[in-house]
């Protein structure tokens, strides 16, 4: 069921055009893509009008065509496309933007204020090419302005035990018409034949980035999605000379002996894996599943354990922002919950680990389905909390900058 908008929002919350004159050290930019990620976005039929599916990256809403993601004109990724955030924004209790057309030109609105101009996101040329298995190769390889994407199992099987699914995630409670199906993984063949075409792209792309479902059996845990992982770089480095390419993997927390094998067989540069929330009791309860099998202490010890690996500025971890204040076990106010993230952050960074976060949305299939996100101020001061620990412990942001993913507004900082 849809979430009902709060009509009176506004009147409880500072609005954008405060927060941005509260923190003039901060990029509009920046606060724009917080706050997008936030609230969601529509499009009126003027702005759909000017999607053209010869050029832009789409995605349907309704029986129209929407642009897959914005681009703001600093080059900001405001990442609209995941499940969480296409729908009206009735999912965040709070009323969405608007892209409209005004003076001609594409904009992001709030309330009838123009916020600034958009971009529609560009499709690479092998997009709508078609493999030799029947499949658009744009469906196997995704892109984003600035990278290649590829998922890699399309199931996550912390879902396998009755309540033992991350309690924000939407995409793992949607992922059981993938369970054990002949496409749960992806086909390296095919992948290799996309990357062919791929290949030829030029300029603008500079990057991999290979995630997934979690991926439990083997004789060790995870040890089977460590060979997917393995696998599928092999078919992605299928095309280049060099035995290192610029890559980054995000997966459940792997082993010593697991990392080592990675970066050893595979041409991987970068390896992210997630905590999701920055505090063991919150964390337990959040994530219950990773919490039993890889209890927070010990994903801690394995980030600091693939340092060493990867090298400084190599690995990161991120949180999904806000659910730490989710109701009725997460922290009662917006300032315990960010002391605790930033206690937590800088253990981390102290140890090596770079820091992201993704803002949290209320998704509608989600065990949080009827939960309230926090202000866009709890959100700015976590961007500049975590992107200042990164510049005191000297962590080098480039694995997942703006040139990569774009979509971590801390690390976006690092431009300005």
């Amino acid at each position: 069921m849809a979430r009902v908008i709060d009509k009176e929002w506004r009147k409880k919350e500072e609005s954008f055009r405060e927060i941005v004159k509260k923190y003039p050290d901060i990029s509009p930019f920046i606060i724009t893509q917080l706050d997008v990620q936030r609230r969601g976005v529509t499009f009126t039929s003027a702005a759909l009008d000017r999607v053209d599916p010869s050029v832009h990256q789409t995605r349907p809403l309704g029986d129209r065509l929407a642009p897959d993601s914005l681009l703001l004109r600093d080059g900001t990724s405001i990442i609209t496309n995941f499940t969480f955030a296409t729908s009206d924004g009735t999912i965040s209790g709070r009323d969405p933007y608007l892209v409209d057309v005004v003076d001609g030109k594409i904009v992001l609105t709030d309330n009838g204020d123009v916020i600034d101009e958009v971009i529609y996101w560009e499709k690479p040329e092998y997009y709508d090419k078609v493999t030799s298995f029947g499949n658009r190769m744009g469906t196997i390889i995704k892109a984003r302005p600035q990278r290649f994407h590829l998922d890699v199992n399309h199931y996550c099987h912390f879902w396998d035990v009755a309540g033992e699914g991350c309690k924000y995630c939407g995409i793992g409670a949607e992922g059981h018409k993938y369970k054990g199906a002949c496409n749960e993984h992806v086909n390296y063949d095919e992948v290799r034949e996309v990357m062919q075409e791929l290949i030829k792209e030029k300029g603008r792309y500079t990057g991999f980035i290979l995630t997934g479902g979690s991926v439990l059996s083997g004789k060790e845990l995870c040890d089977d999605e460590l060979e997917q992982y393995i696998q599928a770089m092999h078919a992605v480095g299928s095309v280049f000379e060099a035995k290192k390419f610029p890559s980054q993997i995000n997966s459940t927390a792997l082993n010593t002996r697991q990392l080592e094998r990675l970066y050893n067989e595979t041409g991987l540069t970068s390896y992210t894996t997630d905590l999701e929330v920055f505090d063991e009791e919150v964390h337990k309860w959040v994530c219950p599943g990773k919490a039993r099998l890889v209890p927070f202490k010990e994903w801690k010890k394995r980030l600091f354990e693939a340092v060493p690996i990867f090298g400084k500025g190599q690995v990161n971890t991120g949180i999904v922002s806000g659910v730490e204040l989710a109701e009725p076990h997460g922290f009662k106010s917006e300032a315990e919950a960010i002391a605790r993230n930033l206690e937590t952050a800088e253990e981390l960074t102290s140890h090596g680990v770079g820091l992201k976060h993704d803002v949290w949305n209320v998704v509608p299939n989600s065990i949080f389905r009827n939960q309230s996100t926090p202000s866009l101020d709890y959100y700015v001061q976590i961007t500049k909390g975590f992107y200042e620990l990164n510049l005191k412990y000297g962590i080098n942001t480039e694995m997942d900058d703006y040139r990569k993913c774009s979509m971590h507004a801390n690390i976006n900082l690092d431009r300005i």
